[in-house]
């Protein structure tokens, strides 16, 4: 299954050729700023993503050890790499169409907003779920 996603002005692309884990809410402070509340996404390998069009890709290393890919024209966030990791997260709002995938749990849940409330019973985790 190949799944398709990009920015909200198309200055980003990409396609994803390999299976993506299941998804994870985030609740972190760094997570928060850039979406403006939890932030969904999905990790799979890097060489399964394949960035079709990338003139407005750029990276902001948010701290010492990730970074995150964002369109420097629209400002949509893409992406988030840990340097250490072989893997990459995906923004789910940012693929075309339906996902086939379901969000198992929420992390850093110890950092979220006191603006909202997480309304299902999945499982929450008040750091990362590694």
């Amino acid at each position: 299954m190949v799944r398709e996603g990009g920015c909200l002005c198309g200055a980003v692309r990409f396609e994803i050729s390999g299976e993506m884990k299941q998804p994870v809410a985030c609740h972190c402070t760094m997570c928060r700023k850039q979406a403006s509340q939890a932030w969904i996404s999905s990790t799979l390998n890097k060489e399964d993503l394949r960035i079709s069009e990338d003139r407005g890709l750029k990276w902001y290393r948010s701290s010492d050890k990730a970074r995150r890919g964002f369109c420097s024209e629209c400002g949509s966030a893409l992406f988030f790499v840990d340097t250490d990791s072989p893997r990459i997260s995906v923004s789910l709002g940012a693929l075309d169409g339906p996902s086939s995938l379901v969000v198992r749990g929420h992390i850093y849940v110890a950092d979220k907003g006191d603006y909202y409330g997480i309304a299902d019973d999945l499982p929450q985790f008040p750091a990362s779920d590694h």
